[in-house]
C-alpha cells in the first residue's frame, strides 16, 4: 500500500482537514500518478456537505484531475513515466457489458466507479484528487498535452466534458444556433466550445452585466433571462447550465421545431 497525503472531510459539517489514505500498488493495469493540479467542483462541495445521499466519510473529492505518472503496471501499453495524463469522474467499471465495450463506461450496467465515495473492484473506497497521488486502470486516464497551463486544463475534466458531450453528440457546427443559459463555471465553459465549433451561439442569463464576458469567450447574442419566452423559436440547441429554480417552459418555447435542450 501507498501513504497518500490527502485533504478530507469527516463529517457533513467540519472543514478539510490533512489525512492520510492508502491507494494499492498499482496492479498490471495500474497507473500511479503524483497530481500537479486538481479543480474544485460544485459536486465536490455537495459530497463534502453530505447533501446527496449515500456519502460516506472520510471524503477525499476531486475529479478534475492533472498530473504526471510516475509508474506503470507491467501490462499498461499506453502510458510511461513521465507522461502528462488527466482523470475525470471515473475510474472503474465492469469492462464486460455492453455498454463498456461501446466505450460508455459511465454507463456501465453493472455501476461505474466514481472517483470518489465509490468502491472499487477490490472493495475499498475510493479517494479523489485533493491529493497527492492516485492509482488509476490505464482505461480511465487521459493523455494530456504537457505544453498546456495544466490548472487549466483541470477543470475540462468534468465542466468541459459536461459541455463538450452534448455538442459533438448533436452534432453541432458551422450554421447551428446555440444558447447558453447561465455563464458560470459550465456556462462560459458551452459558450466557448460551441463558439470554437463554428455555432452562432447566444447567452441567455439574468446578469446583463455577462454580457461582455460572453462576447469576449465568443458569443454574438445576448437575451435577458426574463425576455427568453417572447423570443420564438430561435434554437437548433440549448445548453442549460441553471441549478436554481427558473421557467423551463419559456426556455423550450425558443427552440426550433426538433430542436434539443
Amino acid at each position: 500500500m501507498i501513504p497518500t497525503k490527502a485533504y478530507a472531510t469527516f463529517d457533513a459539517h467540519s472543514p478539510f482537514k490533512p489525512h492520510t489514505v492508502q491507494r494499492r500498488d498499482p496492479g498490471a493495469y495500474d497507473v500511479l500518478i503524483d497530481i500537479a493540479f486538481c479543480g474544485i467542483c460544485h459536486s465536490d462541495l455537495h459530497t463534502a456537505r453530505g447533501e446527496w445521499h449515500g456519502v460516506k466519510f472520510p471524503v477525499v473529492p476531486g475529479h478534475e484531475i492533472v498530473g504526471r505518472v510516475s509508474r506503470v503496471g507491467g501490462k499498461v501499453s499506453k502510458f510511461k513515466a513521465g507522461d502528462t495524463v488527466g482523470v475525470g469522474c471515473f475510474v472503474g467499471s465492469c469492462g464486460e457489458c455492453a455498454r463498456c465495450k461501446e466505450g460508455l463506461e459511465s454507463y456501465c450496467e453493472k455501476g461505474a466507479v466514481g472517483t470518489y465515495n465509490g468502491v472499487d473492484s477490490d472493495g475499498q473506497p475510493t479517494y479523489g484528487g485533493y491529493s497527492k497521488q492516485i492509482v488509476v486502470p490505464e482505461r480511465f486516464v487521459l493523455r494530456v498535452d504537457a505544453k498546456q497551463k495544466l490548472e487549466a486544463v483541470a477543470p475540462l475534466l468534468c465542466a468541459g466534458i459536461t459541455t463538450w458531450s452534448p455538442l459533438k453528440h448533436w452534432k453541432v457546427g458551422k450554421g447551428h444556433k446555440v444558447g447558453v443559459l447561465g455563464l458560470g463555471g459550465l456556462g462560459h465553459m458551452a459558450v466557448k466550445l460551441a463558439s470554437a465549433l463554428g455555432a452562432e451561439v447566444t447567452l441567455i442569463s439574468g446578469s446583463p452585466s455577462k454580457k461582455k464576458d460572453a462576447e469576449r469567450l465568443g458569443a454574438s447574442g445576448f437575451v435577458p433571462t426574463a425576455e427568453i419566452g417572447k423570443v420564438g423559436p430561435r434554437f437548433d440547441l440549448i445548453i442549460d447550465t441553471v441549478s436554481a429554480k427558473h421557467d423551463l417552459g419559456a426556455v423550450l418555447s425558443a427552440l426550433k421545431f426538433e430542436g434539443t435542450a
